[in-house]
Parts: structure tokens; C-alpha cells; sequence
């Protein structure tokens, strides 16, 4: 049996011509034989007699010879069509190509496949295209072993990753290449390691496909250090912006004052009220420096927050307990499912009195606040919604020391978050639809006890 796309050896002879012919012959035998019996029943045939045999034989030979080429011909032209798609070729088309025809449904037939494949031809070379002007610009290096781990295909980024170039790594091994222990993990992983274009964090992933029915590798290596470092520097310019202005805002009325009463002690007279100007003065630098005070306090107690010590706590009693602690307006708690989860109720106490402590700062002095909890699901959902004002703008409200209320110190949200986070959890903030108002919504992962 010969394999798929391999040539079958040529036969020794026309078999098949050899066939037909032998097949003419004997269907022809019988009458040959009954002519030759009534012509030796004759004693002395005739000289036109044999003439006219002889004319009939060449007659049989011709016809059997149109009979051939009817018979053959079709035959090479389906073998130049099939041999034409076999190699790729789908531009040949055979011209006997007719409904109700034996010969003519065949080469129909095969236009058609010929049409069908050439159309899927182009349709797959443009996806490979397409994928191949992805793979060049996309900004993760990538690239394709065979089951030798020798390099088949490498990506620009991947280029710039190794400093080579594709056509010299070619064929390569995944060990000259320093990839072999990146080919042997199972999943997904974060590494440090130098590479000859960079050295950092890299997250490599490993995948498994078949080419040709052999088992193949795709390695995919992500550069996760200038994503941090733009992270990292976007986060530095932000922490630095609002450090700025929360210092400006203490300094400069320090110094100004300073600087009063620096000059009201310099003069030989001094007024007769010296003393309570400069007891105010002495008090403005008292109230600017304890506003410093709590910023920094604020600031290490964002920056010092523990993982949470998880235990078993009831809900309803805890949300309870922090709804009276409100004191400034009554907080109206709507009683949900009993729940006996999982968490930590000191931090969440925390995060819950922030919450209600903006919430209760955008409903004063006429609006309510109103405390809900559900289970949706696998979800905890805990909702602070309040009669406020809603929303002016969301962009700064999780920028730590970020705050529009006066004396605020701006890390309530950003703690709140963080300890939501810490237990698996999000927390969203919106407007509220039906009305002007604000919904906080905590969402954590309910694992019931």
C-alpha cells in the first residue's frame, strides 16, 4: 500500500489498454469463428469474397481503435486533473465536462472539488496571513518546536527576546536556544531570569498541538517587568501627586505664618495684642501640623494592614452593631438570609464604618442611609446605598490620600477596598438608578460554615 501523496510505480505496459483490447478481441471471437466456419464450408470462395472480409477486418480495427482512444483518453485527462490537485494545482479544468454523461459527470465532479478546494486554498492563506501579521505584532515572544524540540517558528518579539535572528536559529535545538527548561513545565508560571534581550520577570506558558500527527510544542514567554514598571511608575507619579498637595497644604500656611510672626516679634514696639496674635499663629501651625500627624498615621495604618485571621461570624448581629455606630443620622438596616460565613469581623467592622461614614457625610443633613446584605449565588453581597448626591467623577476615588471633603484624610475607600481584596472580594461603587444617591456594594466569596 502506497502512502498518502507518494507516486504508485508505474505498471510494466499499458495494462489497462492491453485489457480493453483483449476484452474487444473476445467479444469479436465468436463472430470471427463463425466467419471462418462459412468460409471453409465453401469449397473455392471467392477472390471478392476475401476482399470484402479483409475490408471488414480493417473496419473492426479502426472502430476498435476509436473504441480505444473514447475509452482511454477520458481516463488520462481525470489522471492530469487528480495529479494537477494533488500537487496544489487547482487552475486545471477538464473541458468533456457534462451532465448525463458517464465520462461527463466524473470530470464535472472533479472541476468542482477543483473550485472547492481552490477557494478553501484562498480562504486558509488568508487566515494564515492574517495570524501571521498578528504573531509579527503582537509584543509576546512566541515560539514553535517539533517533537525534537528544533525551532520551527519564532515571532519578531521572540527574536528580540534571544537577539537572533529566524533564519539563522532555524532548525535550532531548544537547548542552544537556553528555552529546554522552559519547554518542561506543566503550567503556567512567573520566573526571573536573563535572557540575551532583557533580563526581569517573564510568565511562561506551554502548549501542546499535533502537526502532522506528532505532538508539538508552542512556548509563549510574556516580559511582565515593563508592565510593572510602568505600573509601578503610574502608581509612584499618583502617590507622589497627592503627598505634594497634602504637604502644600500644610507648609504653606506654616510657613506664611511663620514668617507673621517672625516679623511681628522683630519690631522694638510690639502692639499691645502681640500675645494673642501670636497664640493664634502658634495654634495655626498646631492644627496644620496635626493634620500632618493623621496623614501619616493614615498612610501606615493603609500601608501596615495585616492579611485577615478568618473565623466564623454571623452576619446580621455584626452588620447591626456597625449600623449604631453612626450616630449623626439613624442607618436603616434591611434584614437578609441568615449567614454563618467565613472572614474577619474586626477589618470588616472597619471597612463597613468607613463606608457608612461617607455615605452618612453625603445623605446629611436630610437624607437616609440604608444597610442591605443578600446571597446571590456563591456571593456575599453587603450594600451601603445612601440619599446623597451620587458620583461627581470615579477616576481619583480609589487614588490613596485622594479626598474632596474638608479635613478628610483620603485613605477610607482605599481601606475599605483593601480589605475587601484581602478577603477575595471586590468592591464597586455606582449611582444609584432609581434616584440621586450612591450604592457601595461589597461582593465576597460566601463560604457558609
Amino acid at each position: 500500500m502506497n502512502s498518502p501523496g507518494q507516486s504508485p510505480p508505474r505498471a510494466n505496459g499499458t495494462r489497462f489498454e492491453r485489457r480493453l483490447l483483449s476484452d474487444v478481441a473476445l467479444t469479436l471471437l465468436p463472430s470471427l469463428l463463425l466467419i471462418a466456419w462459412l468460409l471453409c464450408q465453401r469449397s473455392a470462395p471467392e477472390t471478392g469474397l476475401w476482399m470484402v472480409v479483409g475490408v471488414a477486418a480493417l473496419l473492426t480495427l479502426g472502430l476498435v481503435s476509436r473504441l480505444r482512444d473514447h475509452v482511454v483518453f477520458p481516463l488520462y485527462t481525470l489522471s492530469n486533473l487528480l495529479e494537477a490537485l494533488r500537487e496544489g494545482d487547482y487552475s486545471l479544468r477538464g473541458s468533456r465536462a457534462q451532465r448525463g454523461d458517464a465520462i461527463g459527470d466524473v470530470v464535472w465532479e472533479v472541476n468542482a472539488l477543483s473550485q472547492t478546494l481552490r477557494e478553501q486554498r484562498l480562504r486558509v492563506e488568508e487566515a494564515s496571513a492574517l495570524l501571521g501579521k498578528i504573531i509579527a505584532a503582537i509584543d509576546i515572544a512566541m515560539f514553535s518546536f517539533d517533537h525534537h524540540q528544533q525551532l520551527h517558528l519564532i515571532n519578531p518579539a521572540g527574536e528580540r527576546l534571544l537577539q537572533v535572528r529566524a533564519d539563522d536559529v532555524a532548525g535550532g535545538s531548544a537547548d542552544a536556544l537556553g528555552l529546554r527548561e522552559c519547554l518542561q513545565i506543566d503550567q503556567a508560571v512567573v520566573v526571573r531570569r536573563a535572557f540575551p534581550g532583557g533580563a526581569g520577570s517573564f510568565e511562561v506558558r506551554r502548549f501542546r498541538f499535533r502537526q502532522s500527527g506528532l505532538p508539538c510544542d508552542l512556548l509563549v514567554i510574556t516580559d511582565l517587568s515593563r508592565a510593572l514598571r510602568e505600573e509601578e511608575r503610574q502608581t509612584w507619579q499618583r502617590l507622589i501627586r497627592v503627598l505634594g498637595h497634602e504637604l502644600n497644604n500644610s507648609l504653606a500656611p506654616i510657613k506664611s505664618m511663620a514668617g507673621t510672626l517672625a516679623d511681628l516679634t522683630a519690631r522694638p514696639d510690639l502692639p499691645g495684642d502681640w500675645r494673642e496674635d501670636v497664640q493664634d499663629g502658634l495654634r495655626v501651625i498646631g492644627d496644620r501640623a496635626e493634620s500632618l500627624n493623621r496623614f501619616m498615621t493614615g498612610y501606615a495604618a493603609l500601608a501596615r494592614l495585616p492579611p485577615p485571621r478568618l473565623r466564623e461570624v454571623e452576619l446580621a448581629p455584626l452588620l447591626a452593631r456597625v449600623a449604631r455606630l453612626e450616630q449623626r443620622l439613624q442607618v436603616t438596616v434591611q434584614a437578609g438570609p441568615a449567614v454563618v460565613c467565613q472572614l474577619d469581623p474586626d477589618q470588616l467592622e472597619q471597612a463597613l464604618i468607613n463606608l457608612l461614614r461617607n455615605a452618612a457625610d453625603a445623605a446629611l443633613p436630610q437624607g437616609g442611609v440604608q444597610l442591605s446584605w443578600s446571597q446571590v449565588h456563591d456571593r456575599l453581597h453587603i450594600e451601603v446605598i445612601d440619599d446623597g448626591l451620587g458620583l461627581a467623577g470615579s477616576d481619583n476615588l480609589f487614588v490613596p490620600f485622594f479626598t474632596t471633603k474638608p479635613g478628610g484624610s483620603g485613605i477610607g475607600l482605599v481601606l475599605a477596598r483593601q480589605i475587601v481584596e484581602g478577603h477575595g472580594g471586590s468592591l464597586l461603587l455606582r449611582n444609584r438608578d432609581d434616584r440621586s444617591g450612591c450604592i457601595a456594594r461589597i461582593e465576597l466569596p460566601l463560604t457558609l460554615v
